[in-house]
Order: structure tokens, then sequence, then C-alpha cells
């Protein structure tokens, strides 16, 4: 194409991607909020929820069961709603919960994807589920790693708001671990604006930091079976203990039995120490992290 054609039909791409950003969502569903309240038994069916986040259980006509998120104290405006939207919808890994749609009635609503096996945390703490094997319980953790290494180093820009929790992971049918509460801020914090900066390329800064607390965190309650809602403290303190070794007979989830292997759980431990011992000064990378699971512990690669 001729550079002086280039030059000038620049000026009208850009102001045409400027307003496709902004405004209209582009190939997004936009769902009804009454079909929204009715699927959610008016929002009564609770996952959990956040001081900014209200998720919820949603059961629509053709059977299917999704998650509904509603954002709390959002007073940004519909196009910075909009802009969320586009860049959520942009998503796309197999250990990301995907986003199927939104809705701009009575509230901020955006319908995420299939979550039939419920959160994480229902498999660990609820006594009516069969618990979850040792191997699930690995490829668990390193699906939560290959998603941290998508949003955090190959993402533009990079998603530093990620909360991981047992009650935000989801599970889908072959028990593949989903987060579910990416890149959404508080109307007084904007993540788009977050510069593609060296920390994105090695992950050792605070934001950084408080992702890979919140991992070693997840890590210690896949090994107890004990809800971090309530002992996220304890398990901490527990694992920077020098001798935390000799009680881990003592903290093992006793649904595991004797199924686990004494290798792979050291060197998950090891990685657990190693995410909560630093705070937001952490002393290795998502990326690190990755390639040590990958060769200390036999599992599918993602």
């Amino acid at each position: 194409m001729d550079h002086r054609l280039i030059r000038k039909l620049r000026p009208r791409l850009l102001a045409w991607l400027r307003r496709s950003r902004s405004g209209r969502v582009l190939f997004m569903k936009r769902f009804p909020y009454k079909d929204i309240k009715r699927a959610t038994d008016g929002f009564q069916s609770i996952m959990y929820t956040t001081s900014h986040i209200a998720a919820y259980k949603a059961r629509f006509q053709d059977g299917g069961v999704v998650l509904i998120k509603e954002m709390r104290d959002y007073d940004q405006g519909k196009d910075a709603f909009y802009r969320e939207v586009q860049l959520l919808g942009r998503l796309h890994h197999r250990h990301l919960l995907s986003l199927k749609g939104f809705s701009t009635g009575h509230r901020r609503l955006l319908v995420f994807d299939n979550i039939e096996r419920g959160s994480l945390k229902e498999h660990l703490t609820d006594p009516i589920r069969t618990p979850l094997d040792w191997k699930t319980r690995l490829q668990i953790v390193i699906g939560v790693v290959a998603a941290l290494e998508y949003l955090l180093l190959f993402n533009e820009p990079p998603m530093y708001h990620v909360s991981i929790s047992s009650s935000s992971i989801m599970l889908d049918e072959n028990f593949n671990a989903k987060l579910s509460d990416v890149g959404l801020q508080s109307s007084g914090e904007n993540y788009v604006t977050v510069p593609h900066t060296s920390c994105a390329k090695d992950c050792m800064g605070q934001e950084c930091g408080n992702i890979m607390f919140q991992l070693g965190v997840l890590i210690l309650e896949l090994v107890t079976g004990q809800s971090s809602d309530d002992r996220a403290a304890d398990l901490v303190q527990w694992i920077r203990e020098y001798r935390f070794c000799s009680s881990i007979h003592k903290m093992l989830d006793p649904d595991l039995g004797n199924s686990y292997d004494s290798r792979e759980l050291k060197s998950l431990l090891a990685v657990a120490k190693l995410c909560v011992r630093y705070g937001d000064k952490p002393k290795t990378s998502i990326l690190q992290v990755l390639r040590y699971l990958h060769k200390k512990i036999e599992s599918p690669h993602d």
C-alpha cells in the first residue's frame, strides 16, 4: 500500500479505534438484567464477596451454570466499564474463567463461563464432596501459576490485580483450575494504565509480591485442607518456622491419606515458603516457580 495513503488513513483509523474502545462493546453479548436476576434467584446464590465484588452462581433456562460478578462502588461511568469489559474479553487462557457477556441494568454485571463443579473452596471444605486427590491438587497449583505467567508476563497491559483464593478459583468438569477474580479494580484504581515496566518482565516488584504471597497461601491451603479465610496467618507462621518439616505430618490434610508423593510434597512446600517469605519483595518470579514445578513434579505441561 502506498505510504501516502497510509499516512492519510492513519488518523481515521486511530479515531475509529478510540471509538471502538468506549461506548459500544464489540463482539460481547449483552444479557438482559431480568434474566440474570432470575438465574441468580434474585442475587441470593452468593459464591464469594470482597469489598468491591460480589460473585453469584447463576443457572439459566438452558441449564448452564455460570458465574456472575457484580462490580460494586464502581463510579467511573459506562465508558470506563465498557473498556474493562473489552479488556477482560481479550483474555484467553485455559486457566482463566472466560467472559461471556455483561449487563448494565440496575447493576454493573459480568457473565463468566461455566462453573459446573463450583469453587475450589467447596471441594476442600464441603464434607459431602469427594476429596481432591494429590494429583488433582498438583494440577491446580500448576494451572494457577500458568495463568499468572500469562497475566503478568504475556499480557499487555499486565494484569497485576489478581485475587488468588480457594473461593475465587473455579473448577471445570476435569478439575482444571480457573481464575475468576482478575483485572477488576475498585472505583479509585485503574489497572489499565499500569505501564509494562521491568516488574512485568521478571515479576519482582511489590504488585507481584502480593500475588506471590497469595499463591503461597493457596498452596498451604491445598496441602493442609484448612481455609485461608480463618487461618491464613497461622499457615504462614507455620511455613516460616525453621523446623516446619518436622511437623508436616501433623498439618497435612487427612483427606489425602497416604496417596501423596513425599518428594512432590516437599517441593510444593518449598515453593510456598519462597512465596510467603519476603512479603512484597519477592526473591523469585512466577516464571521461575513454573519452571521449578515442571522440573520437580511429574504433571502435564500447560
